[in-house]
């Protein structure tokens, strides 16, 4: 049991994962206010606004920062960890989410003329770069409330 105390009382992982939670749930009630209807996808699934992996990793980096200081090399180290998060999040996953919505056009178009029994992609994969730095602020603002 001293493991699962002892990650219970990490300050640190215990801020991030806040962080993570409210991303999650701001998503949900924006997807009850934009579609009038509750989509509990949304709290687990990727994508949307605010993003809740730059929420987390710089809720992460925020935290450690404030414990171990803005010049330590673990900072160093959060701090690139994290930028690398938010530019994947805006960049790499938003063209595959971006690749996935133009296969499932070609897919309904191939599907509309003939019998294709084809899985749909998954489309919101990434994040704009405006929900990307929502998260981030929101992890930086929450790591702030909390230390």
């Amino acid at each position: 049991m001293g493991f699962f105390n002892e990650l219970i009382q990490n300050k640190v992982l215990m801020i991030a994962i806040i962080a993570w939670f409210v991303a999650q749930v701001i998503k949900v009630i924006l997807s009850i206010i934009k579609n009038k209807e509750i989509d509990f996808t949304r709290f687990v699934g990727s994508g949307g606004m605010p993003s809740s992996h730059s929420s987390f990793s710089m809720a992460l980096t925020t935290s450690i920062g404030k414990i171990y200081g803005w010049s330590s090399p673990l900072f160093a180290v959060s701090l690139s960890f994290s930028l690398i998060v938010m530019y994947d999040a805006a960049g790499v996953r938003r063209a595959a989410g971006k690749q996935a919505e133009i296969l499932n056009k070609i897919v309904h178009d191939i599907h509309s003329n003939k019998k294709i029994t084809e899985e749909r992609l998954i489309e919101l994969l990434g994040h704009t770069p405006i929900e990307v730095f929502v998260g981030a602020l929101l992890g930086i603002i929450i790591a702030n409330i909390f230390l």
